[in-house]
């Protein structure tokens, strides 16, 4: 299995032939969306840039794919056999030779992603928690995980799997005072967290969150509170002194 500390050297990718795009009996650049999509959206563009942020360096790293606009064929003989994940990772892989291919193709890639993750609506949950899970073992993705931000629509707020003999095995939560809850992913090397709805990453070995986007922004906020209220300070400190240099200019007179 791949983690994050043991990520493997970047995997030659076998291109084999072209694409007959015209074929496919959908549009690989324009994803599928369903009609609640704007139900989930936040939290894919969150959990997509907090792995962006700890493993592609936002997108510059060459040997890490992170997508959640493409999709995932599985049968080489029928490119239309597809599937399209919210959230897909690959560790040791020629992202830039997927993305000009518009799909993901495990046997040209090398190997399958590493991560797959869904976020809960309405019209895509019974999907995700029925169909998806085969997909992906069949597949061969080693984790795969959900994330209900409303706790309405799967079974738990948060699950993860981890593929064991062709199925996935449960991954144990814990739940902090706080009401946190917490899944270790060993392929991740991070624990995934549901926190009052919203997703987090944390970082066993330091103890620490991941800063996500609201935190930056409050952070970007004080320190815009603190600047304006030091520059308050000092124009005021410096009308103090001009006002004490006009008295004394007047006293000299």
């Amino acid at each position: 299995m791949t983690t994050r500390a043991t990520t493997p050297k970047m995997l030659p990718y076998q291109r084999q032939g072209e694409i007959d795009y015209a074929r496919l009996d959908f549009a690989p650049d324009v994803k599928e969306l369903p009609p609640d999509q704007m139900e989930q959206s936040r939290e894919i563009r969150e959990i997509a840039a907090l792995l962006a942020a700890a493993f592609t360096d936002f997108g510059r790293r060459p040997d890490v794919f992170l997508d959640d606009q493409t999709f995932i064929c599985y049968d080489p003989g029928n490119l239309n056999v597809r599937v399209s994940p919210d959230i897909y990772l690959a560790f040791g892989v020629d992202a830039r030779a997927i993305r000009p291919r518009k799909l993901y193709l495990p046997w040209e890639v090398g190997k399958p992603p590493d991560f797959a993750l869904e976020v809960a609506s309405e019209s895509t949950a019974q999907v995700d928690i029925r169909r998806k899970p085969d997909i992906y073992a069949r597949i061969g993705i080693p984790e795969y995980w959900r994330f209900d931000p409303g706790g309405r629509y799967y079974r738990e707020r948060l699950w993860g799997g981890r593929l064991v003999n062709g199925a996935y095995q449960s991954i144990d939560l814990t739940t902090e005072p706080d009401g946190v809850l917490k899944g270790y992913s060993a392929v991740l090397g991070l624990s995934l967290c549901w926190d009052d709805g919203w997703p987090r990453l944390y970082d066993p070995a330091t103890g620490t969150y991941h800063e996500n986007w609201r935190q930056e922004r409050a952070a970007r906020q004080t320190a815009e509170s603190q600047r304006d209220a030091e520059r308050a300070e000092r124009l005021a400190a410096e009308a103090e002194i001009a006002r004490l240099r006009e008295q004394l200019h007047r006293q000299s007179e």
